[in-house]
């Protein structure tokens, strides 16, 4: 690649801001659907847990679909900038429908309502999540100058992701008391506030993504040819490498994932108690920068000593020791929500750097692919990224609603327990189980992934430079 064809700074910058936008909204659907249903509006979790799965299902089928057709469209445009301004302006506007379900509305009805705009939300977040990640190898070599734009990407996304996480719990009953008055209930306040902050993060959406197509131009010289649904899941059965990456970024978001999903429950019902707004939202403010700092500096700085794989390791290890002291925290009777800063830094910087390196060993696997079986598949391969981490958040999510309808966690029990004792409202039993959930069950997976990746993966620095020049040779 020559000098000419690189991206320019402002190029970066806006890629980068493109990224902060599509995970605002990811992280909002991701973390937030199960409560906003559940929780606020009385859907049962079992039917929730369904709903979620179900939706990874047909993703399932939906996204190879999508890489293809990115695979096959040629325009004056581009073959990205299109569908990556389609597929978010369309996500956008049912990303606000979603969290605005119709306050008459009950019964099977809202469980339908849910499942339709939940499975809409996944259709058209593909639409643009493919071509932007599909970005990544087409606009780079590989190497430093691949794994330094993956890093941006990834940087940025996880500010996107730490936005939501901070700010999200606060702005709700801010926005949920200016529009909807004084002496509501509690349920109405959240009901309300999540319908007009949707609005503000799908216009920042828009906004973020239109700059991103203005200034990032499509310059790659890779002849990405079509593939028909068969041959790509042939190739991607052939590309070894590509489906080890992609288990262990199921298994490790699954297992992040479902902490995700019940930290607020924690907070709420278990932690927190009247004041666990504050709480949380101090929890998260610390873990969304430690996760931001991880990607941005705490990675850059371990990578000058490591190599990618054993950083992966180290992220892993971290991440394990994070949750097991998560444990111990718990468990006691402590109340302090600055010692929970300690689980935290380990779990959220672990996240921010593995976030980082599976990206750059997914894009690496598309050299290798190259290769191995004689073609470039990057929409084929990125298209599986997409659908592997929402697989993962359908799968924790389902696992997080099973354990809230065991555990029979919801609004109500906290409007009970306000009116005798908070911190007693819940049982003992139903405290421990949520905290076994949210912590030995990830560190099941995170194990499992540690071993399933030493065996698998193989591409290790020197293999990958082993392959571009075997790849230049040939070309």
């Amino acid at each position: 690649m020559n000098e000419k064809s690189k991206l320019t700074g402002a190029a970066k910058v806006s890629y980068g801001l493109g990224a902060v936008g599509k995970d605002m909204v990811y992280m909002l659907s991701a973390s937030w659907v199960l409560y906003y249903f559940q929780d606020i509006l009385g859907v049962s979790a079992a039917a929730m847990g369904v709903i979620l799965m179900v939706a990874r299902v047909f993703d399932a089928f939906n996204d190879p679909i999508m890489g293809a057709i990115v695979g096959k469209t040629k325009t004056k445009w581009g073959k990205f900038r299109p569908w990556l301004l389609i597929g978010t302006i369309t996500n956008a506007i049912v990303l606000y429908l979603m969290f605005s379900a119709p306050p008459t509305m009950s019964g099977s009805g809202l469980v339908t309502y849910a499942a339709v705009t939940y499975i809409l939300w996944g259709v058209t977040y593909t639409m643009m999540d493919i071509p932007y990640w599909s970005m990544i190898p087409a606009f780079t070599e590989g190497g430093k100058e691949r794994e330094g734009l993956t890093t941006l990407a990834r940087s940025c996304a996880g500010v996107g992701s730490a936005i939501i996480t901070i700010i999200t719990v606060k702005s709700v009953a801010a926005l949920g008391h200016m529009f909807g008055g004084q002496g509501i209930a509690d349920r109405e306040v959240e009901r309300i506030g999540f319908s007009y902050f949707t609005i503000i993060i799908a216009v920042l959406f828009v906004v973020f993504t239109v700059i991103c197509c203005i200034n990032v131009k499509e310059k790659s010289t890779v002849d990405m040819k079509s593939a028909s649904i068969g041959e790509m899941f042939r190739a991607l059965i052939q590309n070894d490498q590509a489906m080890a990456v992609v288990v262990a970024i199921v298994i490790v978001n699954c297992s992040i994932y479902i902490t995700s999903n019940l930290v607020i429950y924690f907070f709420k019902y278990d932690f927190g108690g009247t004041t666990w707004r504050d709480g949380y939202t101090l929890f998260s403010t610390f873990g969304g920068g430690m996760q931001i700092l991880a990607m941005m500096i705490l990675y850059p700085f371990l990578r000058k000593f490591f190599t990618s794989i054993k950083i992966y390791f180290i992220s892993m290890g971290m991440a394990i020791a994070g949750y097991i002291s998560l444990l111990i925290l718990a468990s006691t009777s402590m109340t302090n929500v600055f010692l929970l800063f300690i689980p935290g830094f380990f779990i959220f910087s672990a996240n921010g750097m593995l976030s980082v390196i599976t990206t750059v060993f997914l894009a690496n696997t598309v050299d290798y692919g190259e290769l191995k079986n004689n073609r470039r598949d990057e929409s084929v391969i990125f298209s599986m990224q997409t659908f592997v981490v929402k697989l993962a958040s359908g799968v924790s999510a389902f696992i997080a609603a099973i354990a809230l309808q065991i555990l029979n966690l919801s609004n109500d029990t906290a409007e009970t327990a306000t009116e005798i004792d908070y911190s007693q409202g819940v049982e003992a039993v139903q405290k421990m189980g949520l905290r076994m959930t949210m912590t030995i069950i990830p560190i099941i997976g995170l194990v499992f992934a540690i071993f399933w990746f030493k065996k698998k993966y193989i591409l290790t620095d020197e293999k990958i430079e082993e392959i571009s020049k075997e790849i230049a040779a040939r070309n």
